[in-house]
């Protein structure tokens, strides 16, 4: 017999599921949120609500878009903005540099379904195969972390390069029985090792100006041992979230990426072959262009559209059909547009809430007596959990505020380089979600928030012990 809802129009089992911790946990911020951002004005420490609300949520295991929403919404409450604050916020944040790697993501999900409807995906995935072969999922993983890094060190930019990089290794990950969750991992850890030794990456280059360092340097004491750390812990990490994964639903269709043959007549050897050489050819191009420049961000936005429609010319497509396949895959992952775009109004908000200001205006006295270990340390720390924003801007702000006095404290290059990567990337790795986690789960089509994170942790934590040894050595 069919339950008779109650007079919320919702049945027991409805009820039970809004009482959810994490539900009650949400709910009790919100308000928490209205009363203070009616007793206090901004700067606050409590702008740091939001983001600390945002990873709690997500690591219960509350819908990614739907703990950004309540984020969002606890930030507003906090700030409480007129309605030209708020037209302002919508107009900044459309321009931010996180809503410009949605629109990247979006370019990444047309091109992938523009190669695999040229046949491209298929012919490129069978050459990789007869490379790295399919009976082992852990060399697979290896060479998609290699793959990763070599890419976004060539390309100087995290989402961009993946957004190339993942419609063709999906296919491969596909075939060889690799979970989404695994496939995240490798191409997370892949990609963030290669971002750590980027030559041409904002936030390196920062960090090399601020050191007053070479690129060598650099990558002696900061980078290169991030990079090698990565590989080295994802060799375990990818394997044991396979294991634990393989097991549950969290499989690819090889038919849908383009992993296996298909008998479709729209697609004949012939052209998908030249799809094929097109993409390859055109994605070298893109490369050495790359490595010559400095465009960062800018260049996927060019490059990803410039591969897909090269491509379907080698392919033949007709403009009806190109447009078909980009829209059908840019639809896929619009509601990670979405995501991103309330992100950057949650950074947005936090960064008019200004609580870090707070910080260093109750505590910078006793900052500057510290010894140049905790001082070192101290500074990392703040970068690491208070200054939100893209990397390059991190490390300037940091640099700007703490750098004389560091000099002052007699730390050297090597070990303030150790500083500003630190402070600049660790909260990449965690220990809350971020764009970088959430981009590499949208590309590689995982909902698994709570694996992403637990992949993040298993570098975050000893890089966190080898980078503490480096600054006290460094200091002694």
């Amino acid at each position: 017999m069919q339950t008779t809802p109650l007079l919320t129009g919702q049945r027991p089992g409805d009820i039970r599921r809004l009482v959810r911790p994490v539900n009650l946990v949400a709910a009790a911020s919100v308000v928490v949120s209205l009363v203070v951002g009616l007793r206090v004005e901004p700067s606050t420490l409590w702008g740091f609500l939001p983001i600390a609300l945002y990873g709690i949520l997500a690591a219960l295991g509350m819908r990614i878009l739907v703990a950004t929403s309540v984020s969002v919404l606890s930030a507003a409450l906090l700030l409480l903005p007129g309605p030209q604050t708020v037209i302002e916020m919508a107009r900044e944040s459309a321009v931010d540099q996180v809503t410009i790697i949605g629109v990247v993501i979006l370019l990444g999900g047309g091109l992938a379904e523009i190669l695999r409807a040229s046949g491209a995906a298929t012919r490129i995935v069978s050459a990789a195969i007869r490379v790295v072969g399919t009976s082992n999922t852990t060399s697979v993983a290896a060479g998609i972390m290699l793959t990763c890094l070599l890419l976004v060190a060539a390309l100087g930019t995290l989402a961009g390069a993946l957004a190339v990089a993942v419609p063709v290794l999906l296919p491969v990950a596909a075939r060889a029985g690799l979970t989404r969750s695994a496939t995240a991992s490798a191409i997370f850890i892949g990609g963030c090792a290669g971002f750590a030794i980027a030559p041409f990456a904002g936030g390196n280059i920062a960090t090399m100006q601020a050191a007053d360092t070479g690129y060598l340097g650099y990558l002696l004491h900061g980078g290169g041992p991030l990079a090698v750390l990565s590989i080295v812990v994802g060799m375990l990490v990818v394997p044991w979230m396979q294991r634990r994964t393989a097991g549950g639903d969290d499989h690819y269709s090889p038919d849908e990426l383009g992993a296996i043959e298909t008998d479709s007549p729209a697609v004949d050897d012939r052209r998908a072959g030249r799809a094929a050489v097109a993409f390859t050819v055109t994605l070298l191009a893109v490369l050495v262009v790359a490595t010559i420049t400095t465009a960062g961000i800018a260049l996927p936005l060019i490059a990803l559209p410039l591969l897909a429609i090269v491509t379907a010319a080698g392919a033949g497509m007709s403009p009806k059909a190109f447009a078909v396949s980009a829209y059908r895959g840019v639809a896929k992952l619009a509601w990670l547009f979405v995501l991103f775009y309330l992100l950057a109004l949650l950074f947005n908000a936090i960064a008019r809430l200004n609580p870090f200001t707070v910080v260093l205006g109750s505590y910078g006295t006793e900052i500057k007596g510290l010894t140049p270990f905790l001082f070192a340390m101290t500074v990392a720390l703040i970068g690491w959990v208070g200054v939100p924003g893209a990397s390059a801007a991190q490390v300037v702000l940091l640099d700007k505020i703490f750098g004389e006095l560091a000099s002052i404290a007699g730390i050297g290059a090597g070990v303030w380089v150790v500083v500003l990567l630190f402070a600049s990337k660790a909260d990449t790795y965690g220990p809350l979600p971020n764009v970088n986690m959430l981009g590499v789960m949208g590309l590689c089509r995982s909902a698994n928030v709570r694996n992403i994170l637990i992949t993040g942790w298993c570098v975050l934590l000893p890089a966190v012990a080898m980078y503490t040894l480096f600054i006290y050595l460094g200091t002694r």
